[in-house]
């Protein structure tokens, strides 16, 4: 019998991704805190992998059945440092106005345990985004809408931002919250079948 899956994370995005793949997990929320002080000295990748690890074990260790518990992070790198959630509009409108027209790294990192087999696998994907040249009214009447505010880097692909983002280079699913490749590939390795899980 295939084990549950479990999403450690509060994000509607990462739920939808897999439920259009075909997979209805639970969703536990870690309650980790992001901006913990002990994370700041992190670059974005490290940043990214750490949270995903401690997301993925803080929901883990509650589950005594089988299940698959999957945690993830996001971070927008850009000119080497990490642009996380804005938060404020204040913020996602300096954050727009600084990327518009130029280009960052969205960084997801990955964390998958398998409760039962007690196997952790951990792995980072990263995709290149590139912005338009939005205009101050574009990034003030997005910013209005509040979509950005609770996402990392400040925009999205699949929601009112995705016209001013022109390109991509690397996996798309990604920058929507989760790789599917690569929990797919993490799948694999634990020895079931993406279709096994399916709900």
């Amino acid at each position: 019998m295939a084990p549950k899956v479990v999403l450690a994370s509060a994000s509607p995005s990462r739920l939808r991704l897999l439920q259009n793949a075909g997979i209805n997990p639970e969703v536990i929320v870690s309650g980790v805190d992001e901006e913990d002080a002990a994370y700041s000295t992190l670059s974005p990748k490290e940043l990214v992998i750490a949270l995903a690890i401690v997301k993925a074990h803080t929901v883990a260790k509650n589950i005594s059945t089988p299940a698959l518990v999957i945690g993830c992070d996001s971070t927008f790198e850009f000119e080497g440092n990490s642009l996380g959630k804005p938060l404020t509009p204040e913020n996602a409108i300096s954050r727009a106005k600084l990327l518009r027209g130029k280009s960052g790294v969205l960084h997801t990192g990955h964390s998958i345990i398998d409760v039962q087999k007690q196997i952790e696998i951990s792995d980072i994907a990263s995709t290149k985004v590139f912005f338009a040249d939005m205009s101050d009214q574009e990034i003030e009447s997005y910013v209005a809408t509040g979509e950005p505010l609770n996402v990392a880097g400040g925009f999205t692909l699949d929601g009112l931002s995705s016209p001013f983002i022109s390109r991509i280079e690397g996996e798309t699913s990604n920058v929507i919250g989760l790789s599917l490749p690569l929990i797919r590939n993490a799948i694999n390795k634990l020895g079931y079948e993406w279709f096994d899980l399916l709900s």
